[in-house]
């Protein structure tokens, strides 16, 4: 009966010393990236270039504090656009041989908001208890931190945050789109800090065999934009 209960303890102070662990990680990883500061912020816009199969697509993002955010990515001469304006989201992809916009399902608003920077998502993660710390591993002769996710919609993820500057090397998400099931590796680099705002500018992404490579070309602060601009015209 000792033994157990010493055993249990033992236990028991195992999952705290981890625990603990996982959320200096992620406190740390939050004041590196200036995440707790993000708040201070009222709006962010980022002019981007997306490449892939040979393409070169011009993209523009606006967001606003807390959770309104607007993609229009261009195509061929057509702009696809994803907007949420704190209440509904809805896409407008003439790729699919209409323009009528239409509503956006919650996965997919959640999905949008993961490229949300004012939406700090490894803190509510952390606090839903959605994290673990699963060891440490190596990226590109970087000692890092291996931290699994348990996503909304059955998605999970593996974050490999340096140990040295707890910005973020890489990324693996396995993911489920329009009941297709894929693994998705993603890269950032070229950090770089702007009016206080630190993203990477440059993102790595490999899909199914396809490399698709994101550039932020201009990042602004506090621009003013209007509520209008998250709405559907």
């Amino acid at each position: 009966m000792k033994k157990l209960l010493l055993i249990s303890i033992c236990l028991l102070a195992i999952t705290v010393l981890n625990s603990q662990s996982l959320e200096e990680i992620i406190n740390k990883y939050t004041t590196s990236n200036k995440l707790d500061k993000i708040s201070d912020y009222k709006t962010l816009k980022i002019t981007a270039k997306m490449s892939m199969m040979g393409m070169e697509m011009p993209m523009e993002m606006w967001m606003k504090n807390p959770d309104k955010i607007k993609t229009v990515t261009r195509m061929n001469g057509q702009e696809i656009v994803q907007v949420f304006d704190g209440e509904k989201g809805y896409m407008i992809n003439p790729m699919t041989g209409s323009a009528v916009p239409t509503e956006m399902t919650a996965g997919q608003i959640k999905d949008m908001q993961r490229s949300n920077a004012f939406q700090n998502t490894l803190a509510n993660y952390l606090k839903n208890g959605q994290l673990t710390l699963d060891g440490e591993d190596n990226i590109s002769g970087k000692p890092v931190y291996k931290i699994k996710a348990v996503i909304e919609g059955g998605t999970s993820a593996t974050i490999f945050i340096d140990k040295a500057s707890f910005l973020i090397l890489k990324t693996i998400a396995d993911i489920n789109q329009e009941g297709m099931a894929m693994t998705v590796e993603s890269y950032p680099s070229d950090y770089t800090e702007t009016n206080g705002v630190l993203l990477p500018m440059k993102t790595t992404t490999s899909m199914n065999g396809m490399e698709m490579i994101m550039n932020f070309t201009k990042v602004e602060v506090d621009v003013p934009i209007d509520d209008s601009v998250f709405k559907v015209k």
